[in-house]
């Protein structure tokens, strides 16, 4: 298995590159990974000591954070270098001032594996909710490098759990520890023979909670709202616009919406912009523009997501209508607030649970779309009283950081 892992790693850094041709996310994953050695050698010195944190994306980067924030305050003289997997993880986390650099992860490669920790030398590698790739794993467990898991989820789909051969489960011997979203995961765990998992829960129920201590004033959400009822629908597809548009353009409520897109594609944006019989803006094009005149603003930006969710009275989350995956509901959640979403997101135990607690509704079409929608709107004692069931939810399941944080403590308080 090996052997064959290796080939097929092999075949994929050879081929990769013809990719960037024909789709601009690959041109990024593939160009993204020739800086990383030469950012590791420039900016890593071999004495600096350094504690690697890893994510896939975007999503998991933001369930690191907590994680991040309190390893700066325990090991502060240590440097802090964050790996991302994927272009939409890196393009906009790649400044972030919280880690001293960031790279793209390379390739699985034995020969890139061993170039990569060489360079980099961490004390102590911590990997977020998934990620396993052998050959980095196993050689983190060679080269006895304390590894953690923070916020993982296992599923029993998982060849962990389907497959007798001992190869597919050997890179989780890399873990010190796991913590783990569920009892659920740890059991699955047990099975297989670990018994060093601890059920934190998940680490972005601190994230979403601390940002109602931080300033989320937008003054142009504001004038757009001009005191309105407003529905943010935030990282959007085009089937998740599809499924609004007919309520956007039938909206007869005095109400404002926002829509702020994934991916954005300004052709995209702009074709559905014009596809909409109401008054509405750019965010890029609202300098000298009344904004209160118009109904629909298009968020064509990143980066402001969170802070807009503070002003939404109802939010629809993206990307379970489709198979791309839900998009973060606890950012909304923890100002309150109700949620819509579609309808797949049987891998997303936060929504199932917060659906089972009538905090979440979901839809899988344009007329269910609208009667949610004009029933929260129509209704403000339903509309609070859904909203005050997301913030409950995400008061009651915090802690996870500080649990993760005292194994820290206790642990590797010897590195410092």
């Amino acid at each position: 298995m090996q052997t064959l892992y290796n080939i097929l790693i092999w075949l994929a850094e050879k081929l990769l590159p013809i990719s960037k041709f024909f789709n601009p996310k690959m041109k990024l994953f593939v160009e993204g990974r020739k800086n990383t050695f030469p950012l590791l050698k420039s900016q890593i010195n071999k004495d600096e000591r350094v504690i690697w944190f890893h994510m896939a994306s975007l999503g998991e980067y933001e369930q690191g954070v907590p994680v991040m924030e309190k390893v700066k305050e325990l090991f502060p003289t240590h440097r802090i270098v964050v790996s991302f997997y994927s272009p939409s993880g890196y393009e906009v986390k790649k400044n972030s001032t919280l880690a001293d650099l960031v790279v793209y992860l390379p390739l699985d490669t034995a020969k890139n594996v061993n170039s990569f920790l060489d360079l980099l030398h961490p004390e102590l590698a911590i990997f977020v909710k998934y990620e396993f790739w052998p050959n980095i794993l196993n050689e983190l467990n060679r080269r006895d490098i304390q590894t953690v898991l923070v916020s993982g989820g296992f599923r029993e789909d998982q060849l962990f759990f389907k497959m007798t051969n001992s190869w597919f489960k050997k890179p989780l011997e890399a873990f010190n520890h796991f913590f783990v979203q569920n009892e659920k995961s740890k059991s699955l765990l047990n099975s297989i023979g670990f018994n060093n998992v601890s059920v934190s829960g998940d680490t972005r129920f601190d994230r979403v909670a601390n940002q109602l201590q931080l300033n989320n004033k937008l003054d142009f959400i504001e004038e757009f709202l001009d005191n309105k009822l407003c529905i943010v629908a935030g990282s959007t597809w085009p089937e998740d616009e599809s499924l609004l548009k007919e309520f956007i353009m039938q909206n007869n409520w005095d109400v404002k919406i926002i829509i702020a897109p994934h991916t954005i594609d300004q052709d995209r944006i702009r074709a559905f912009q014009k596809s909409i019989s109401i008054p509405s803006v750019l965010f890029t094009e609202r300098e000298g523009k009344q904004l209160s005149d118009s109904k629909l603003l298009i968020i064509d930006t990143v980066g402001l997501l969170t802070k807009i969710y503070s002003y939404a009275d109802i939010a629809y989350v993206g990307g379970a209508v489709g198979t791309t995956g839900l998009h973060n509901i606890l950012e909304p959640a923890t100002f309150g607030i109700p949620i819509i979403t579609g309808t797949n997101f049987n891998k997303f135990p936060e929504a199932i649970h917060l659906e089972a607690l009538k905090g979440l509704y979901a839809v899988n079409s344009k007329h269910e779309v609208i009667s949610i929608l004009n029933k929260l709107i129509d209704d403000p004692e339903f509309r609070l009283k859904t909203g005050s069931i997301s913030k409950k939810y995400i008061q009651e399941n915090g802690g996870a950081t500080e649990m993760i944080s005292s194994y820290f403590q206790e642990n590797f308080v010897k590195i410092e």
